[in-house]
């Protein structure tokens, strides 16, 4: 298993984890993580297409992808068309669902942990885990999540407590949506998914 990545550092792996009250914060977090667990426990069975479909529905119903493709862009966004909105969305799902195939590609032990939760600024809630790996030291991952109707979802990741997963994004996505327009970003991130599904 490759964990040598941001991406494949952010996942869960929740073995044995306490249960949590439907529709907090934890049991979204909880719910995804023992998701993935199955999905690397049977990574070569599926294969990456395999992967990719059983990961698609729960990275959808887990994060807030259409919230983060709009932060990933920054304040451009105001300015696409809801056609253009649409389809950077649309990328940015295959993106992230892309990212969790590729690099869910066997288990060996790793366990998540849950580690803490506290309420920070403007109604968010940010779930503390940390991943324990056998072979090497644990990597500390905290997400941020907010209210979406009834339910919690994902906004955004940070590696070691200060890397932002969408920060890294944003860099990118804005400076090539500045200069290539919409066509040129959704270009990118299709490209970004196509090299990681399987070769040749």
């Amino acid at each position: 298993m490759k964990l040598s990545t941001l991406a494949a550092v952010m996942m869960s792996l929740l073995s044995a984890a306490p249960a949590y009250a439907a529709g907090d914060a934890k049991s979204t977090i909880q719910t995804f993580d023992n998701a993935l667990t199955d999905v690397m426990k049977n990574a070569e069975k599926l294969g990456y297409k395999g992967r990719y479909a059983k990961l698609e529905p729960v990275v959808e119903q887990s994060y807030d992808l259409p919230l983060m493709a709009r932060i990933s862009v920054g304040p451009q966004w105001a300015s696409l068309s809801p056609e253009d909105q649409a389809k950077i969305i649309e990328a940015f799902k295959k993106l992230s669902v892309g990212t969790y195939a590729s690099r869910f590609d066997g288990y060996d032990g790793e366990e998540f942990q849950i580690v803490g939760d506290q309420p920070i600024a403007g109604g968010d809630e940010k779930v503390d885990t940390k991943l324990v790996r056998p072979h090497d030291d644990p990597v500390e991952l905290d997400y941020r999540l907010r209210k979406n109707g009834d339910d919690w979802k994902i906004i955004d990741v940070f590696l070691s407590g200060t890397i932002s997963q969408l920060a890294n994004y944003r860099s990118e996505f804005s400076s090539t949506l500045r200069d290539k327009g919409a066509d040129g970003l959704v270009q990118l991130i299709n490209d970004k998914v196509a090299a990681l599904g399987p070769k040749g």
